[in-house]
């Protein structure tokens, strides 16, 4: 069997079973059989219930914005020939954050909620991308740098508006920014999103490879260089806007598991990119399945268990890396 089929195979067996663990493991136990008979319709009322309108829907989003920060990641890695660049990198989540925290300063929720974080996020990123041009066009260390000074300015914002908060909403404020998956419906439409973005990556998959060993290789192997640039920032934006307005700011994903799947041999960008939404959803349906029941009633932020699994999965992978060379 070759070695992507071998990940491939790996990535999905660990997928379906942190998917099957979410909706095993919670406060009210629930056999595998009582699981199936509630997915197939056949359930009683409280398991259809707690399986249709809890887990599930939360299962499918931590797999979606898990796969969207991994995905988005690859591509800015790409984009902005950063081996630590993240979907954050550019500004995206703190626009999002200060549009989230207003419309939580100003007692809403729910879906002005999440259009407020949406529309801070898209506001973030068109702002990064009209400073960043100059004269018609834009370079990666001119985009990181404008996005990194944006960065610390929402951050300023941040404090700022964490600082004039009434008392009863820092919590939920706090929450929002570790990252928070809290049950909601089925996000069909971030899941479509997550869809196609990942379509369009791959087939633009050849190009990324070139884009990716330096400008001036893919220019001189025929790739059109600034509007696959432009595309590859839109996707990446677009992923990171929607997965931060579905659960906040969750860190470690988008940077940390494109490294793990490049060090486990996944450089071909065919490879790489569903390699990513797989591993990145895998990771943080498990990361959110702790989060809800290590202390339970009590929930943890999400963000907290990513950097808890991700970091330790990441150096052990660098240091086995660090002795393969030496052997």
């Amino acid at each position: 069997m070759s070695r992507p089929a071998s990940l491939f195979g790996l990535l999905l067996l660990a997928c379906l079973g942190g998917l099957m663990g979410a909706l095993l493991i919670g406060s009210v136990a629930l056999p595998s059989a009582e699981i199936f008979a509630a997915l197939t319709g056949n359930a009683s009322e409280p398991q259809y219930s707690i399986v249709w309108e809890l887990r599930l829907p939360r299962a499918l989003s931590a797999f979606t914005v898990g796969g969207l920060l991994a995905l988005s990641g690859a591509l800015l890695q790409i984009l902005l020939r950063n081996p630590l660049a993240d979907p954050y990198v550019l500004g995206t989540s703190g626009g999002a954050a200060v549009g989230a925290l207003l419309a939580m300063l100003a007692g809403l929720s729910g879906a002005w909620l999440s259009g407020s974080a949406f529309v801070g996020a898209v506001f973030a990123t068109l702002l990064v991308f009209g400073l960043a041009r100059r004269d018609g066009d834009w370079s990666a260390a001119r985009l990181l740098l404008t996005g990194i000074i944006l960065a610390a300015g929402w951050g300023a914002l941040i404090a700022f508006i964490l600082t004039i908060a009434p008392e009863h909403n820092l919590r939920g404020m706090l929450f929002w920014l570790m990252g928070d998956l809290v049950p909601g419906d089925i996000p069909w439409p971030h899941l479509a999103l997550l869809c196609g973005v990942l379509g369009i990556s791959w087939l633009l998959a050849r190009p990324l490879d070139l884009l990716a060993r330096g400008e001036l290789q893919a220019r001189s192997l025929g790739v059109a260089v600034e509007p696959l640039r432009n595309a590859l920032y839109i996707l990446a934006a677009l992923s990171t806007a929607s997965a931060v307005t579905l659960a906040g700011s969750v860190g470690f994903v988008g940077l940390v598991v494109p490294h793990l799947l490049r060090l486990a041999g996944a450089r071909d960008q065919r490879v790489l990119l569903p390699a990513c939404v797989l591993a990145g959803g895998t990771l943080l349906t498990v990361a959110d399945t702790l989060a809800r029941t290590l202390w339970a009633p009590q929930q943890l932020p999400v963000g907290i268990l990513t950097a808890t699994i991700g970091i330790p999965l990441f150096l052990l992978l660098l240091l086995k890396q660090r002795a393969d060379i030496h052997t």
